[in-house]
């Protein structure tokens, strides 16, 4: 199996909602696909769907606890501390609950988190071991050669 991830998907209450966070809040674009019951987004590498939470519950045959952190964050990564800052700051404003506000971290960054709607936390970070190349693809130390 190669080591990608292709699709993170959020459970959420309201689609809607989420989906003009995204859109309207922080400026996004949705793919061309035509729901109300999902949305996805071209994240580069990577693609971030909004699934109804129930929805999703019964496509994973889970059941729906309804918890308040459902133990998922998602995690974009800026440039520099400012553009944390700013990225934060639009959040909020978008409607994203402050649960961190951005400050330095342990592992040598700087990194902030808002709730989002629906409750998943989305983290704002800047790390300065891993560059972000021109296209925003976070480029990742390679491992080791065995």
């Amino acid at each position: 199996m190669e080591q990608r991830l292709t699709l993170v998907t959020l459970g959420v209450p309201d689609v809607s909602a989420a989906r003009r966070f995204f859109e309207d809040g922080l400026g996004w674009r949705a793919a061309a696909f035509d729901s109300n019951e999902v949305a996805f987004f071209d994240c580069g590498t990577c693609a971030l769907g909004l699934f109804g939470r129930a929805a999703l519950a019964h496509d994973a045959e889970v059941e729906d606890d309804g918890g308040r952190f459902p133990a998922v964050s998602v995690a974009w990564n800026g440039r520099s501390r400012a553009e944390v800052d700013a990225a934060f700051n639009r959040a909020v404003a978008a409607g994203g609950e402050p649960v961190k506000p951005p400050q330095e971290v342990f592992w040598g960054g700087y990194s902030g988190y808002v709730r989002i709607p629906g409750g998943h936390l989305l983290e704002l970070a800047h790390n300065p071991a891993w560059q972000l190349d021109e296209t925003g693809r976070m480029e990742l130390p390679s491992p080791p050669e065995s």
